[in-house]
């Protein structure tokens, strides 16, 4: 990947590792020092999304970022009842205890089921334009079509089609924006469209009053009306929460808005977290 002064994008480190858990080999990259930071990203996409976070937030913290179940190049077929084993599970590898947690669009809802079943366990919670908690997820995502894609054209075609939504669609100019995008999608295996698949289930009997961590919830002032929606009912109703729309940004403010999105982040972050919570320095 070319380095970029403007979206941070140097060329750093990265060592892939390897947890098993469930049948499953998820692969995750530990970097930086500080407070840890468990990232987990949306749909069809992996943990190479927070690449333009990395120069930013790894001198402050620890970054863990790994792809899901059945994404990017971890294997098993992605189940929305394993990811918050999994994310234990990792944890449990790691010897850690309370984490911070962000997550992107499918990725806060895995956070934010976490942190209601385990809130003793999660000290911070950043949450990136989440789905509405009792949707269906095709009021958004055209799943019927990409599942009847994937079956009559492969992969490639759903690649293709995706790649067009409304969901994906960059504000930023920036090229390698837009080319760490386009790997991403070049990458999905379409496990989420193949029979027996449970990724995209809705998130029924989340407690949000269960949720006792300071949470910073946040939106790309231009994402789809429903995620503008459905960020701003959750600022509302978790008792700890605030709300923060970055203009400028779709549904993926962090690669529309790098600098501004790390530099939010990092201020919440050194704000609620201890430089002893499962610090490595």
């Amino acid at each position: 990947m070319t380095a970029c002064a403007s979206a941070s994008l140097t060329a750093l480190p990265a060592v892939d590792l390897l947890c098993s858990v469930g049948g499953a080999r998820l692969r995750y990259r530990d970097e930086g020092r500080g407070p840890a930071l468990l990232l987990l990203h949306g749909w069809t996409l992996d943990l190479e999304m927070w690449t333009p976070q990395l120069a930013a937030l790894r001198q402050h913290f620890r970054l863990i970022r790994f792809d899901r179940r059945g994404h990017g190049r971890s294997t098993g077929v992605p189940c929305s009842e394993r990811d918050g084993a999994d994310l234990a599970a990792l944890c449990a590898h790691l010897g850690l205890g309370r984490v911070a947690l962000l997550g992107m669009s499918q990725g806060a809802r895995v956070a934010l089921r976490f942190a209601a079943e385990a809130p003793e366990r999660v000290s911070v919670l950043i949450l990136d334009g989440p789905p509405a908690l009792h949707s269906d997820p095709e009021a958004e995502l055209p799943i019927g079509q990409l599942t009847g894609l994937y079956r009559t054209h492969g992969i490639e075609a759903v690649r293709r089609q995706w790649a067009r939504h409304p969901l994906m669609q960059l504000r930023t100019h920036d090229p390698d924006m837009h080319a760490l995008l386009a790997a991403m999608i070049e990458r999905y295996a379409g496990n989420d469209l193949r029979p027996g698949a449970t990724a995209l289930a809705p998130a029924v009997g989340v407690r949000l009053a269960a949720v006792t961590a300071p949470t910073l919830v946040v939106c790309g002032a231009d994402d789809l009306p429903g995620r503008r929606r459905a960020a701003s009912e959750l600022g509302a109703q978790l008792a700890h929460a605030q709300l923060a729309l970055i203009e400028g940004a779709g549904h993926l403010p962090n690669l529309d808005r790098p600098h501004r999105y790390s530099e939010l982040c990092r201020r919440f972050l050194s704000a609620h977290l201890s430089p002893r919570d499962n610090s490595r320095g």
